[in-house]
Formats: structure tokens, C-alpha cells, sequence
């Protein structure tokens, strides 16, 4: 799992069927004390974050795993938010 800040959204009208639906936000990785490391990505949203919010991310298998839909369409989900970090305790 990583942690990261809530940066911005992504518009998509046109996408692959498995991402219709989700929101998708720019995130920016950081450590414990909230300093920017890495370069920022995209993540399908699981739990309603907002801008400015703090969160959960996991990639590869995980983030496929938390996203995961019953219909049988498979899921291109490569990172995905998958909760809201309240605080940071050190």
C-alpha cells in the first residue's frame, strides 16, 4: 500500500467498459510527512475521496482486486484508492 495526496480529477467520455462509472483522480504519492515523492498518477476511485484528502493506494493485482466487478468484465485497473487516511501518527 502507498500513501497519497488527492490532487485533481480526470474527464473521460471515452474508456474502456470497466472504468465507466468510477471517478477518476489525479494523486500525488507522499511520505509520513506528507512530502511529495514520485511523479503524480491517475487512480479509480473506491470510497468517495475528494481533493485535498489524504488516501490509501494500491497497484498491480491489488488495485485490480479492489475494483474487481462480478459482471465478467475484466478490469484494466492498474491503481486504485482504497481509503481515506485521517492522520498520520509517527
Amino acid at each position: 500500500m502507498y500513501m497519497a495526496k488527492v490532487v485533481g480529477s480526470v474527464v473521460s467520455t471515452q474508456k474502456d467498459p470497466s472504468l465507466v462509472g468510477r471517478k477518476l483522480m489525479i494523486v500525488q504519492p507522499v511520505n509520513s510527512d506528507g512530502q511529495s515523492v514520485r511523479h503524480q498518477e491517475v487512480a479509480a476511485d473506491s470510497v468517495g475521496a475528494g481533493v485535498g484528502e489524504y488516501v490509501l493506494l494500491v497497484r498491480g493485482a491489488g488495485a485490480r482486486r479492489a475494483s474487481q466487478l462480478d459482471d465478467g468484465i475484466r478490469d484494466v485497473n492498474d491503481c486504485a484508492i482504497v481509503g481515506i487516511i485521517d492522520r498520520f501518527d509517527k
